[in-house]
């Protein structure tokens, strides 16, 4: 009954009520929560503090950010007040802007593959993987929605796609489907922190996925932890550009490397028998990748 009490309160707030009722939606973030219900940012992180005390919303981390949900299911006392929340009429048009946010960000996703994965990407991954022989036991960095992890598993014996947004992962699953392929195993972890065994791996791809972590050395280590002595390592990245716009719109960490940069970081993690290729500008796109391939030290 305490329990009860405290909740009824706390939901007493119109702007906590409208909160729950976008967060029972979809996962959102302190900066999207702002933007929907128009408050300050720290009278939002106030309300979520309250709500999170009481166990009626989770958090979780994602791309660097963290996401806020709803934490409670039908058969909680407190169920009732949030159905009638949710329920309510959306006087405020608060759902109506959650449906364009989540429209962007589904076209946020959609530009970085785009932007980023086709053309240039591929050209090089053509010629990274053509070397390469079948029946590898293969780790995808940063998979995404499975466009590499898709491509590699027609060739590996096994390949492990690994990011940490669930949304895209569903989509990962999804294709892998649609392609029938069933020798694909998901895994939604930090990159920094793999749950796999040591020396395991024959190979690790990592594909445009540094630029998205707070650490790159640390997701360079653990790749070499994870690889067999003389596996392989395959890292494709930016050039450093200017394209600051990157950052919010596609959760971009890093605005580029020097590749001169992620070869020391190599060396320090234990490989050798560096290669690199840089690809040309194309155009008028701002951004350029580079190959770096490097074994690990026996």
């Amino acid at each position: 009954m305490e329990e009860l009490s405290q909740s009824f309160r706390a939901l007493g707030d119109p702007t906590r009520l409208r909160i729950l009722r976008l967060v029972a939606r979809a996962p959102l973030n302190v900066s999207e929560l702002v933007s929907l219900v128009g408050v300050a940012q720290s009278s939002v992180s106030h309300h979520l503090g309250k709500l999170k005390g009481l166990g009626l919303i989770r958090e979780e981390r994602q791309a660097g950010f963290t996401y806020y949900s709803l934490a409670l299911g039908p058969v909680d006392a407190r169920w009732p007040l949030i159905r009638l929340a949710r329920e309510a009429e959306d006087e405020e048009g608060d759902l109506a802007r959650l449906e364009d946010l989540l429209r962007m960000r589904a076209d946020r996703q959609a530009l970085n593959e785009r932007l980023l994965e086709p053309g240039q990407s591929w050209f090089l991954w053509a010629g990274a993987l053509a070397s390469l022989l079948p029946a590898l036991d293969v780790a995808d960095f940063g998979c995404g929605t499975g466009l590499l992890s898709v491509s590699m598993a027609r060739w590996a014996s096994r390949v492990w796609a690994i990011d940490q947004n669930e949304a895209a992962l569903t989509q990962a699953r999804e294709r892998a489907s649609r392609e029938g392929l069933s020798n694909i195993t998901f895994l939604r972890e930090d990159l920094g922190r793999l749950s796999l065994p040591a020396g395991e791996r024959d190979l690790v791809v990592i594909s445009q996925s540094l630029h998205h972590v707070e650490s790159p050395p640390a997701v360079l280590a653990e790749a070499s932890r994870i690889l067999k002595p003389g596996g392989k390592l395959v890292v494709l990245e930016l050039m450093p550009h200017d394209e600051r716009w990157v950052l919010e719109r596609l959760g971009h960490r890093h605005l580029g490397f020097a590749p001169e940069t992620l070869e020391t970081s190599l060396r320090e993690v234990g490989f050798d028998v560096l290669t690199r290729e840089t690809h040309a500008r194309e155009g008028a796109n701002p951004f350029r990748v580079f190959l770096l391939t490097g074994v690990k030290q026996r």
